[in-house]
């Protein structure tokens, strides 16, 4: 049972962050991290899921949906911010969890982060596909077939079945390519593409402004009596269900929309390969959730006050912004055009941060002995994990191509809210056995910020549903088979106690 819980000491942790020739290259500064960090945060968690939740759950309440989600993300933004500077390694809430929960703990966190990156990859891949195939028809009266760009558990209004998803192929095919030649390449364009994607936010929310129709505000809340709508891919939505309509679908909405807050927590699996991690580490974490937190609250009142929630079901139910625009602001369709173009742009670089912290996180996982030394194996020449890269191309696709971005997106949402909890965990924990080791961000309030971070992220996973936690229980089961099968063969700090 001891070594069921081994942990990792800090000397060790630390050494293993010290620059050397196989390690990986520390190129990144405290601009470079708040940038990957809104790359991260801003994509598909607005630009899609924003409507999902208004249209399904909260309405105009969706506004207060983020201010939650934002709350919850806050609170464990600041012990990750704590671990970040004191653990700077890649590996993000795994190796935090490995040196105050140990090893049992830790894996289940680094299992379950598949969840949040590969996952949250295929999603956010899956609204690249939609917004590709709006402007292809607004710009060049081009439209990819159905069942191309749809998975088999998908049926148009017309009663076309969906194939395979290959636009989404396609791009986790290129960011797949531009990552195995290195994060530095990778952060230059990831700079330039945040840079157009911030600014198509605000000038939708300047040009948005105007349109706002205070109806679509009015009730703010969904009402029980709301009815029921039949979804553009068949699903038919309740509004009599608890988490459907008032308050209920408010924090139901937080739980949806929870995944446009994930990149944030991205920015510490890069620890590695940045620049005094100590200092920048916070800064980057912490800087990035707050400017992407704004632009949320106010994203999301212009979008429901330009388009009736109900919309966002039915022909808004795909390329939701680009269809409010097409729709409810007569002369603006340049801004439909170039916001399909920038979002494009920024669920490109969302993927990219994705797919960075998903190899990040097993190549932790492998030098620890806890997954095979592929996972760890670095290019010759661009020193970055490129099997694992290719790897998780392969398994990333297979959710994009096949699987609805609905469960995909909840799946990647429970994950991570689970991480979150053990990282706040983890922080009392570390202030307990390990009082004195050097800290250069500390949580404030500890323990009442990292208790009530933990509250917030188990009660937006509650309101998941109970279908969400069947399938985190069933690929935690999974994992549970590797670990015991593989994982306590080839530990390294098993064979140490030994």
């Amino acid at each position: 049972m001891s070594k069921l819980f081994a942990k990792k000491q800090l000397s060790v942790l630390l050494s293993e962050a010290s620059d050397s020739e196989k390690g990986l290259k520390r190129t990144l500064g405290a601009g470079s991290l708040i940038a990957l960090g809104i790359g991260a945060i801003i994509g598909a968690g607005l630009f899609v899921r924003t409507a999902a939740a208004a249209g399904q759950h909260a309405g105009p309440a969706v506004t207060v949906s983020f201010i939650i989600a934002a709350i919850g993300c806050a609170l464990a933004g600041l012990c990750y911010a704590e671990f970040a500077s004191m653990i700077p390694i890649a590996g993000s809430a795994y190796t935090y969890s490995y040196a105050t929960l140990g090893e049992f703990i830790a894996w289940i966190i680094g299992w379950d982060l598949v969840l949040e990156y590969a996952l949250g990859a295929a999603t956010v891949a899956i609204g690249w596909s939609q917004y590709l195939n709006k402007l292809l028809t607004n710009v060049f009266n081009i439209t990819i077939p159905y069942e191309w760009c749809h998975s088999p558990f998908e049926i148009s209004d017309a009663g076309v079945r969906g194939i395979m998803n290959v636009p989404s192929v396609f791009i986790l095919l290129l960011l797949t390519m531009l990552l195995v030649r290195g994060i530095s390449g990778s952060a230059i364009v990831n700079n330039i593409i945040v840079i157009c994607k911030v600014a198509i936010v605000i000038l939708f929310i300047f040009c948005g402004w105007q349109f706002i129709n205070p109806a679509n505000h009015t009730p703010f809340t969904i009402s029980p009596d709301a009815g029921t709508v039949t979804m553009h891919n068949g699903h038919v939505v309740d509004y009599s269900n608890f988490f459907n309509h008032g308050w209920g679908g408010v924090l139901r909405g937080a739980g949806v929309v929870f995944f446009a807050f994930i990149g944030f927590d991205a920015v510490s699996t890069a620890a590695q390969e940045t620049k005094n991690p100590k200092k920048n580490m916070p800064i980057g974490i912490l800087v990035s959730l707050l400017i992407c937190t704004a632009l949320y609250i106010l994203f999301s009142f212009v979008l429901t006050g330009v388009a009736p929630f109900k919309d966002f079901l039915k022909a808004g139910g795909e390329a939701s912004v680009a269809y409010a625009i097409d729709t409810y602001m007569p002369g603006y369709g340049w801004l439909s055009t170039l916001i399909t173009v920038a979002i494009l742009a920024g669920f490109s670089s969302v993927i990219l941060v994705m797919l960075l912290g998903q190899t990040r996180v097993f190549y932790s996982m492998s030098n620890d002995g806890l997954v095979p030394p592929v996972f760890s194996k670095l290019h010759p020449k661009y020193r970055t994990p490129y099997r694992s890269q290719w790897m998780f191309f392969v398994f990333t696709c297979l959710f994009a191509a096949f699987i609805p971005d609905s469960v995909v997106g909840d799946m990647t949402s429970i994950g991570t809210l689970f991480a979150f909890v053990l990282v706040c965990v983890g922080v009392i924990v570390m202030r307990k056995n390990n009082p004195d080791a050097p800290r250069a961000f500390k949580t404030p309030w500890v323990p009442v910020v990292p208790v009530v971070g933990a509250l917030f992220c188990l009660t937006m996973i509650v309101s998941l549903g109970v279908e969400n936690w069947s399938r985190l229980f069933v690929w935690l089961g999974i994992g549970f088979i590797i670990y015991f099968g593989y994982s306590v063969k080839h530990s390294k700090a098993r064979k140490m106690m030994d």
